[in-house]
């Protein structure tokens, strides 16, 4: 099976996509865009760490760049589970247009290839700053 993961560098893409390398014969697909909203150098620590599985393939990418994704989405993938999203509530309010960008046009991206490719499962995880108290 070919699985797609957004946001392999975060937190959560990694360490899922590290266990399904480490536990199935699956071949991860990732794609993150290396911003610095967070520490580049330990997004670069965890992608040496999955690169050294065979059955994983990593492009950096940014989920608005629709050319990019489009032709990611050339090649088979059967599943796609989505991480990646501009993070921190503080800053959309000192940089709303990362905010659209990432987590609207690049959430379009995604489901308009997922539609015209007919895949039948997409994984979407939302961020933590939503959830209420």
């Amino acid at each position: 099976m070919n699985i797609l993961i957004t946001g392999v560098a975060g937190f959560i893409g990694f360490n899922f996509s590290s266990f399904l390398l480490k536990n199935t014969n699956h071949k991860v697909i990732g794609l993150d865009n290396i911003n610095n909203y967070y520490s580049i150098k330990i997004k670069k620590k965890r992608l040496l760490e999955l690169k050294k599985f065979k059955n994983f393939k990593f492009y950096k990418v940014d989920l608005k760049e629709q050319k990019k994704i489009d032709l990611i989405f050339s090649s088979k993938i059967d599943v796609v589970y989505h991480f990646a999203a501009q993070a921190g509530v503080r800053y959309s309010l000192v940089n709303p247009r990362a905010y659209i960008e990432s987590n609207i046009v690049g959430f379009f991206n995604l489901i308009n290839n997922f539609k015209k490719k007919k895949i039948k499962k997409f994984f979407y995880a939302s961020s933590s700053s939503v959830y209420g108290e």
